[in-house]
């Protein structure tokens, strides 16, 4: 079967109107623009309404639940961190009362005799040439 160019495909159910028919003289009337749901009386599915606002409800439960999580995650570390922040100090407040324990002359002495030192004589002058 051969296809021309421009040639269109017929259709079997409904027969060809002759393709220089006459017009009918009465003016068409506008066409109504009715939406069907209206024209049918149909209102809104409830069921489509309900099960939105359940999608929506959890939606902002789930939310909420994180947002909560994130608060309880960072107050964890907040307390986490002030307890090493004290222990820190503590620390701190040992090592300086050590210093400044060991570090006076009586201390001193006491290490050096510990560790195997002597006592010092007396000192020595070299005269000068």
């Amino acid at each position: 079967m051969a296809v021309y160019q421009g040639a269109r495909p017929g259709t079997i159910a409904l027969p060809r109107g002759a393709r220089g028919a006459a017009v009918p003289a009465v003016p068409a009337l506008p066409r109504r623009r009715a939406r069907t749901a209206v024209r049918a009386r149909r209102g809104p599915n409830r069921l489509a309404i309900v099960l939105g606002g359940i999608v929506v409800a959890f939606m902002l439960a789930f939310f909420s639940l994180a947002q909560e999580v994130r608060v309880s995650a960072t107050s964890y570390d907040i307390g986490r961190l002030q307890i090493v922040n004290d222990r820190l100090n503590a620390r701190l407040q040992e090592l300086d009362s050590d210093l400044s324990r060991l570090g006076r002359e009586p201390a001193v002495r006491k290490l050096a005799l510990d560790g195997g030192l002597g006592q010092l004589g007396d000192a020595v002058v070299l005269p000068a040439r």
